[in-house]
């Protein structure tokens, strides 16, 4: 029997409502047989996410405050959730235990990540119940070393050998353990995390992760009016298009499977029928449609631009910029050359502050005849594979701009055949994203 990991995310599990259709979900799939809860996320715009609260409750302990009441409000939401359900695995004893400890790890100056993990912790033994499953604590399959870092080695085999031949499965989202056995939480992408390591670790066949929308979308629907969904794409595709913005899914949680070569499906846990996005590995041998995969886009930046006769013939040139940057503690995003000229773009965020130090530090250690920073810039990158192959690609993004009267200050493609770069004045970004999509989708 093959085996699929279905990862549910915080809006899939808010109420016991939503938590029905996941259990709906699982047993339309006999190969859905390990499933991996978030905390209960948002039910509106003005409601608040579980960890949130159990963040406040570690802060509120570790200032000396009480918070009974803080936590109140998260009881009465697993209460909720249970009832709804028609359910009780013991609630009332773990959010007891839950409660003491957050007070004693703050009290002895713990960090939150015991706090922020019971949200999964409590919603995972809510649902295994509801679904009649076997319950995992994550702690006892996840682990890190004393540093921190996650132990791959030891995960995977400890997961190989409890999860061997389970029927069905619930592993909350978002921890582990470290090696005296206190909880270690993800950094970023915590429970997408869990799901991709659980579904190597496995050997899955697919790894699905449900969520509130049918799928990656081609272009931010804040933008540009009802965008198509991509309906397939590489994980290289997706590290480009997650890097320049894109959310659902950030690539590095899903490092896991796509290091083993296992696919991603992006479902929508409202519309189960939506085949969603499908995150393949990739073969070099897809086809080359003409198409694009999807734009995205950052704003924010500042360009420095830096002129210098000959600078093609100075040996190091590149390496005493850089080291300039290193000096100052700042990272550069891109760094587009020619003969005589390199720009170097970094985010606001990096610069910020530091801006004039840099540019004397570049004056002296580099003697450029001319250095120029431009703030207010905006990256957009269009993705789509082979696109350096084939004819006109570039014309037709170039002419887009130009029709929507977007003036282009800065382009970088490089080596990749993956996508096209354009740096515009931040004040253009929305007109050039509509411009592109409907120029290259319609």
């Amino acid at each position: 029997m093959q085996c699929k990991v279905s990862k549910f995310g915080g809006t899939s599990v808010a109420d016991a409502e939503m938590i029905r259709k996941v259990k709906a979900i699982v047993a339309a799939d006999a190969d859905r047989r390990i499933v991996v809860p978030s905390a209960p996320g948002k039910r509106s715009s003005d409601d608040q996410k579980v960890t949130d609260l159990l963040y406040l409750c570690h802060e509120h302990a570790r200032q000396g405050i009480a918070f009974a009441e803080v936590f109140t409000l998260i009881a009465q939401r697993y209460h909720d959730i249970a009832k709804g359900l028609g359910v009780d695995p013991g609630l009332d004893r773990h959010l007891n235990e839950v409660k003491e400890a957050i007070a004693s790890i703050a009290r002895d100056g713990g960090d939150a990540d015991y706090a922020a993990s019971r949200g999964e912790f409590l919603n995972g033994l809510i649902i295994a119940e509801f679904l009649g499953a076997e319950f995992f604590d994550a702690a006892e399959l996840i682990h890190f070393d004393e540093r921190g870092r996650f132990d791959e080695d030891k995960t995977y085999r400890v997961i190989c050998e409890k999860l061997k031949g389970v029927k069905l499965a619930v592993v909350p989202g978002f921890y582990g353990s470290l090696p005296d056995g206190s909880v270690k939480t993800f950094s970023r992408g915590g429970s997408d995390i869990t799901g991709a390591v659980l579904a190597r670790g496995v050997g899955a066949s697919l790894y699905e992760n449900w969520t509130d929308v049918s799928g990656l979308l081609m272009a931010d629907p804040r933008i540009v009016d009802s965008p198509k969904t991509i309906q397939s794409l590489t994980y290289r595709e997706l590290r480009e298009l997650a890097y320049m913005g894109a959310t659902v899914l950030h690539d590095e949680a899903i490092f896991p499977v796509r290091h083993a070569g296992i696919p991603v499906n992006i479902r929508n846990t409202n519309r189960s029928d939506d085949p969603g996005t499908m995150i393949v590995p990739g073969n070099g041998s897809e086809k080359h449609t003409g198409t694009i995969t999807g734009i995205a886009g950052r704003k924010d930046f500042t360009v420095i631009a830096i002129e210098k006769a000959m600078m093609n013939s100075q040996i190091g040139f590149g390496r005493r910029v850089l080291g300039v940057l290193e000096d100052h503690g700042v990272s550069f995003e891109h760094m587009p050359s020619g003969i005589d000229t390199m720009s170097l773009v970094v985010a606001d965020s990096q610069i910020n502050g530091k801006l004039d130090d840099v540019l004397e530090g570049l004056r002296v250690e580099v003697h450029p005849d001319s250095i120029e920073a431009s703030p207010s810039m905006a990256l957009i990158a269009t993705v789509g594979r082979g696109m350096s192959h084939i004819p006109g690609m570039a014309a037709k993004l170039f002419e887009a701009l130009s029709q929507a009267k977007v003036n282009i200050r800065m382009i970088d493609q490089g080596s990749s055949e993956l996508n096209i770069i354009v740096g515009i004045h931040a004040e253009d970004f929305e007109t050039a994203m509509r411009a592109i999509y409907k120029t290259f989708v319609g």
